[in-house]
């Protein structure tokens, strides 16, 4: 069932690099008729710093999903020192996309 193909699909991209398997997901969307409308990202972090970097990051991601950049919009912020991510134990992404149908 799709529990078991999400877990051959996790196991063939373990400690892959993700800009790869975002190409790779990108082109599969687009062969069934889907392109990105526009997507929106936040980083959440308390260390490293992410906003110094979020035009090199929105540029990256454009150049992956061969659209513009200004389709994207990456913003970063802190999680205000609460909790697993405040205590900088991890890093934590929320993406919102919108995928327009091609036909």
């Amino acid at each position: 069932g799709a529990n078991e193909q999400l877990d051959v699909l996790l196991k063939q991209w373990k400690d892959a690099d993700s800009r790869v398997f975002l190409r790779r997901v990108a082109a599969m969307a687009g062969a069934r008729g889907w392109r990105l409308g526009n997507a929106d990202l936040t980083l959440i972090a308390e260390a490293p710093k992410l906003g110094p970097h979020a035009a090199a990051i929105q540029a990256n991601l454009a150049a992956d999903l061969g659209v513009d950049a200004d389709r994207i919009g990456v913003k970063a912020t802190t999680h205000e020192r609460l909790g697993a991510l405040g205590r900088g134990e991890g890093l934590a992404a929320h993406a919102v996309v919108l995928l327009e149908w091609t036909g």
